[in-house]
């Protein structure tokens, strides 16, 4: 990461703050392992006495991450997951300190088809805001430039604007003059303690 960079891409932005509220032997959880990138990132930030949740759906996506982890020598604190993120409480216990979402589909997949959803990435985060720590983020790299992406990325948005302010602050970062359909970042920071039945709407 470029630290002479002020105004930081979205991707960048989500690692810095990450690492804001992430120390060593924490817990987090990569919502979207992908190809491993922010897995292997978080593996790093909890070190070796920490523990890492990865999920996806695609086997290939699992496939690709071990082998990364395994190459830059952190996959022992590593659990990697072939379910939704939607269950992720049948995997995770609180509290955990962060985790990050990385919407749309597989890079250099074979098949496009397989996207994430507004219904198990909402269900996901709703969970993960009850698993979360005090002051914990959860930050969510939004893109919608495929099919399926701006139907998530308004579910996504409503569902925001239903969470009470003395629960969660929510944040939106993105660059306004990229090209191309880039991301943008929510960024969900809890504020006080609570669980989804103690939850209230705005």
């Amino acid at each position: 990461m470029n630290q002479n960079i002020i105004i930081h891409r979205v991707l960048p932005m989500t690692k810095r703050l990450i690492q804001r509220v992430t120390n060593e032997g924490d817990v987090v959880v990569d919502a979207t392992a992908g190809n491993g990138n922010d897995t292997q990132f978080l593996a790093e930030t909890v070190g070796p006495n920490g523990r890492v949740f990865a999920f996806d759906i695609q086997q290939e996506a699992l496939d690709a991450t071990k082998e990364r982890l395994e190459q830059n020598d952190c996959l022992t604190q590593v659990q990697l997951i072939c379910d939704s993120h939607a269950n992720v409480k049948k995997y995770v216990e609180a509290p955990i300190s962060g985790a990050m979402f990385n919407l749309g589909y597989l890079p250099y997949s074979e098949d496009l088809s397989v996207v994430t959803r507004a219904e198990s990435t909402i269900a996901a985060i709703d969970a993960l805001l009850d698993l979360l720590k005090k002051d914990g983020i959860i930050t969510v790299s939004v893109y919608d430039g495929h099919p399926g992406g701006p139907e998530e990325r308004d579910a996504l948005l409503e569902y925001v604007r239903t969470l009470y302010q003395k629960d969660v602050h929510v944040a939106r970062y993105e660059l306004l003059n990229q090209r191309n359909n880039p991301p943008f970042m929510l960024a969900f920071e809890k504020m006080r303690d609570f669980t989804t039945h103690e939850r209230i709407e705005c």
